[in-house]
């Protein structure tokens, strides 16, 4: 009998590139891809729905939840079109630790890619390293908003509280005895800053070090090189934003071309790929990450040398301090009304947009005038990847697949919303 070469195979749900949430239907000749068709709805979980029926504030803690990786980034849309649609100022402090901690967040979602990523093609050792390095962001993370993950710490107007003086320090358990507590809260000893500081000093020396691993690697390389090559024209066509953008050539980066916050008083450049293949997008992003710590360090010299308020003083969007809260019956009723009913946005539409780690975040809002919004439609860079997966494994093997899916840094979460 003549063998059967043509086939379907389903590539998912199961697989750990797509962890549950993604079946691709393959149509095969062979090991060789003819057609991939996506189907997502694995996840659905209505978030832009969900955040009709919830007052503007308490919807922080949804886009947190869309792209799990890169937290704070996704606030940051969020707090801008609030801000953009009641005309907020805010302040310049306030602005300098937003961008700072989207910084923070954006090396957090390019090391836990390069460690997914090259587990995913076979390289085991770098998901370890990237993961070591985390470790110690989440903790900033943890300091400024008492959460590793989920950490509604930017608001309407600011941020929930601006940067503590200690740093938390390890404590001495019947895993860590004195003396290894003690090496382990070398770094801890200061501020926060402090901290962030420590880490940026040391930061490009652990990305040397994956680049030893990987750049010039023999079989990174072959796995990698050609492969999901998308040229400029069409990584334009399809929506593309983000690394995939520029690893195919084009210079867009919001940052730059649309700053917000402070992001036009820093210094950084565009790194910015030739071939469009996921070699080049894995340099971008690597380079990225370099680029990341410089903002972070000039972050940090403005922030030690301008104290200042974190918070508009707007009594309608911030919140009443603690302390006057416990003693005074008004700021208690106004802290109870706040976060119970929240505040009201005059009507209209806006939408503004941020550099997020895998691209173009933006959030268009429409408001009737109530404590909620009327409607949330938020722009996923993730979705626009996600529509271009057929075109960029189609004529490549199925070992592939695995590598074109690492490399467009795929969170569900924002993807199916």
């Amino acid at each position: 009998m003549a063998e059967i070469r043509n086939y379907t195979l389903n590539f998912g749900p199961q697989h750990p590139s797509a962890h549950g949430v993604l079946r691709l239907v393959l149509d095969m000749d062979g090991e060789v891809i003819d057609r991939a068709d996506p189907h997502i709805g694995l996840l659905h979980r209505g978030t832009e729905k969900l955040m009709e029926t919830k007052p503007y504030i308490q919807n922080i803690g949804y886009m947190d939840r869309l792209d799990y990786v890169s937290i704070l980034c996704n606030e940051h849309a969020y707090v801008l079109t609030i801000e953009k649609m009641l005309g907020l100022e805010v302040p310049l402090r306030a602005q300098y630790i937003r961008v700072m901690f989207a910084e923070i967040t954006r090396v957090l979602n390019h090391l836990l890619w390069v460690g997914a990523h090259a587990l995913d093609i076979g390289a085991m050792t770098i998901f370890l390293y990237a993961f070591r390095e985390r470790e110690d962001l989440l903790d900033c993370y943890e300091a400024v908003a008492g959460a590793r993950m989920h950490a509604t710490y930017f608001r309407p107007g600011g941020v929930y509280r601006d940067l503590p003086e200690v740093m938390p320090k390890y404590e001495a358990s019947k895993w860590h005895n004195a003396k290894e507590v003690a090496k382990m809260n070398e770094n801890r000893q200061g501020s926060l800053l402090d901290f962030i500081e420590d880490f940026t000093n040391r930061f490009p020396g652990h990305l040397d070090e994956y680049e030893t691993l990987l750049t010039d690697n023999r079989i990174w390389k072959q796995r990698t090189v050609g492969i999901g090559v998308v040229d400029p024209e069409r990584a334009k066509e399809l929506g593309f934003t983000g690394a995939m953008l520029r690893g195919s050539g084009v210079e867009w980066d919001l940052r730059k071309k649309q700053p917000y916050d402070v992001y036009d008083r820093l210094d950084f450049d565009i790194p910015v790929g030739v071939t469009g293949d996921s070699y080049d997008r894995y340099l971008v992003r690597m380079e990225e990450m370099r680029q990341s710590n410089r903002i972070i360090r000039q972050c940090i010299d403005w922030l030690r040398d301008n104290p200042g308020p974190v918070m508009v003083d707007n009594q309608k969007v911030s919140p009443p301090k603690r302390t006057e809260m416990k003693g005074d019956m008004e700021a208690l009723i106004h802290h109870f009304k706040l976060f119970t009913e929240g505040f009201c946005i005059p009507e209209g539409e806006a939408y503004a947009a941020v550099e997020h780690p895998k691209g173009e975040l933006g959030v268009y809002m429409v408001s009737d005038g109530a404590n909620k919004p009327y409607r949330v439609k938020i722009r996923a860079p993730g979705f626009a990847h996600m529509a271009g997966l057929d075109e960029m494994v189609r004529g490549h093997m199925l070992a592939d697949v695995v590598t074109i899916l690492g490399t467009l840094d795929i969170v569900f979460g924002e993807v199916d919303r």
